[in-house]
């Protein structure tokens, strides 16, 4: 299985409302429940009027699109990760999974899954 890397430094934040959100960036996730609006983007892309923002994080994608049959590939991976004790901050969308690290784990996540058989590109 390919893991591609996210080439971009990231941010995980928390906005106010979608307003501040430019949805003609490349890459962004959002999540909005009763309680709170959460925002994953580009670190520069970062909305000045976030809330709350934790930076330093950096990501990759499980490569392809994944069947809904298909089962445990994120357990899989977050489990290696949390037997090496990198915590993830996950993200799914239709297609595919993301995983993202801290920075400082990111070099480490990489060759960690990579001597267990993921192909990191």
């Amino acid at each position: 299985m390919e893991l591609k890397k996210i080439q971009y430094p990231l941010t995980v934040c928390k906005v106010r409302n979608t307003d501040s959100i430019d949805i003609s960036k490349d890459l962004y996730f959002v999540g909005k429940t009763d309680e709170e609006i959460s925002l994953v983007c580009i670190t520069s892309d970062t909305p000045e009027d976030a809330l709350e923002r934790d930076d330093g994080w950096r990501g990759f994608r499980i490569q392809g699109v994944l069947d809904f049959s298909l089962i445990g590939i994120l357990s899989k991976i977050s489990g290696i990760l949390a037997e090496n004790r990198i915590g993830i901050f996950a993200i799914s969308t239709y297609n595919t999974d993301y995983i993202l690290v801290k920075e400082e784990n990111y070099g480490r996540a990489l060759n960690i899954l990579s001597e267990s058989g993921y192909t990191i590109v």
